[in-house]
């Protein structure tokens, strides 16, 4: 009996968890299918009898969408390359050497996970001024160059490399370099591809740092300017911005896809043979 009511109890909370993530994207994509008629229907209609796609083209025409697509491909792969060139030797380090003041720093890189961005974008706005940096690539990218909760999570999985296979390895004269990305980074592929598919979203998604560090839309991505859809038929247009960010959510979607199994792996201990 306790089996039973222990089971039932946890489906009902899966049932409810997955409900609490799934009706607002369910409402955005049926959103961006409506007409604004239908938008405005009380009380909302949960389904659509005649769904409109042309939303779809109408978000993509309404503004520059290749050219805000453009911008917020380069600055996602340029910031996962940067995170890369900073993360991995940071978390390496913590994970494999004794050096004076270790605990404190990884202290210190800890606590910036407690500083929310909105508490540091002027003096970051300030000194990217002064390099005359505002509007250009590098206004989007330097901010987010590099991630503590990566240097975390990916430190707790280089401690869990053999030390056997490391001292091997320099017993062959491989360089820490080597050892890093022929050796660590392949045993930690799990928590490396759900560390890039995170990054991704995140930089994807960013709304906060496209908006305070540009002025003009020569570098401004694409969640910037899906915001301008709300202008579209006199500022009545919720469905047409529905539908461009679905549009948006599309690459995340299918990263996802292609990475579900590693972060899978990545969320659960399997040790190493």
């Amino acid at each position: 009996m306790a089996n039973i009511l222990r089971k039932s109890s946890r489906g009902v909370i899966n049932i409810i968890l997955f409900l609490i993530f799934f009706i607002p994207f369910y409402w955005m994509a049926l959103t961006s299918i409506k007409s604004i008629g239908q938008v405005m229907q009380f009380p909302p209609a949960f389904f659509v009898s005649k769904p409109r796609f042309e939303n779809f083209i109408t978000a993509f025409e309404s503004i520059e969408f290749l050219h805000y697509l453009k911008n917020s491909v380069v600055v996602t792969v340029c910031v996962m390359a940067a995170q890369l060139l900073t993360v991995v030797p940071a978390a390496y380090a913590f994970a494999r050497f004794d050096f004076k003041g270790k605990g404190a720093m990884f202290g210190m890189v800890l606590a910036t996970t407690m500083i929310p961005a909105q508490m540091i974008f002027l003096p970051v706005f300030v000194i990217l001024s002064k390099a005359h940096l505002i509007n250009t690539y590098w206004s989007l990218i330097l901010p987010q160059a590099t991630s503590a909760f990566g240097i975390f999570m990916l430190r707790q999985s280089f401690m869990q490399v053999p030390k056997e296979l490391i001292e091997a390895a320099r017993l062959d004269k491989a360089g820490e370099m080597k050892i890093m990305f022929k050796i660590m980074l392949p045993m930690s592929k799990s928590t490396v591809s759900t560390l890039a598919l995170l990054n991704f979203i995140g930089t994807w998604n960013d709304y906060f740092w496209a908006k305070v560090l540009t002025t003009t839309d020569a570098v401004k991505t694409l969640p910037v300017g899906i915001t301008s859809l709300s202008n579209v038929d006199g500022g009545i247009a919720q469905h047409i911005v529905m539908a461009g960010n679905v549009l948006m959510l599309l690459p995340i979607l299918i990263a996802f896809v292609l990475a579900q199994k590693q972060i899978l792996k990545a969320f659960s201990y399997t040790g190493v043979k």
